[in-house]
């Protein structure tokens, strides 16, 4: 029977963290170039994008992520069309991300009191110049610590996306305990693992909560 170190394990573990890094960095950027269309969508004056847009949105939020990853493996495949893991959980994890990045956007942007856009509209400036000039700065300054601490449910996020076969740290965590049949050792680094990645995020996310929120956004 083989033996298996702390280290044969720890290293296996570690392997398997640089592709839930990468998934996280993927979905988390991805999600939020489609966030910001969304935004825009949803507050747009054109009735039918804003539709569309808070219909992408509910759909998102409203199932389960579990869901939406075996839809968009399982999905196409009913059609014929093989779909990677790897590119079903980023496309998934990417929409799932964008619909609450944007909510939480729209909810910045909100916050920003009404009379900065009587300011903007006194100045004789248009929507997108308001938006861009006035609002969207503000928004911006409100929207950084609620953003980064949304970064830690996407890192947690990634452990779903085992369950259609992309080999991330929880996926490696069983395929690990399957070979050394030590499960608490390994499932204890995994939890270890993802402390190590979240709890700073989680501290940063609150250090700019405080510091953003000391000073008013608009007067």
């Amino acid at each position: 029977m083989i033996q298996f170190t702390l280290w044969d394990i720890l290293r296996n573990l570690l392997l398997a963290t640089r592709w839930t890094l990468v998934l996280s960095v993927v979905s988390f950027v991805g999600g939020g170039v489609v966030g910001l269309l969304l935004l825009f969508l949803r507050i747009s004056v054109a009735r039918t994008a804003r539709i569309f847009a808070r219909g992408f949105i509910e759909f998102f939020q409203g199932t389960p992520l579990l869901m939406q990853l075996f839809i968009a493996f399982f999905g196409l495949g009913l059609f014929g069309i093989d779909v990677p893991a790897w590119l079903a959980a980023g496309v998934a994890l990417t929409c799932w991300t964008a619909a609450f990045l944007a909510e939480i956007w729209r909810g910045c942007v909100e916050a920003v009191p009404k009379g900065q856009w009587e300011a903007g509209k006194s100045l004789a400036l248009s929507y997108m110049q308001q938006m861009r000039l006035i609002i969207l700065p503000q928004a911006l300054r409100i929207a950084i610590a609620p953003t980064a601490g949304f970064s830690v449910q996407v890192v947690k996020g990634t452990a779903l996306t085992s369950i259609i076969g992309f080999v991330e740290l929880s996926k490696a965590g069983g395929i690990v305990t399957n070979a050394t049949f030590q499960p608490f050792t390994v499932y204890g680094l995994v939890a270890l693992i993802y402390f190590v990645i979240c709890f700073p995020l989680s501290r940063y996310s609150k250090y700019l909560e405080r510091k953003f929120s000391a000073a008013p956004v608009g007067h």
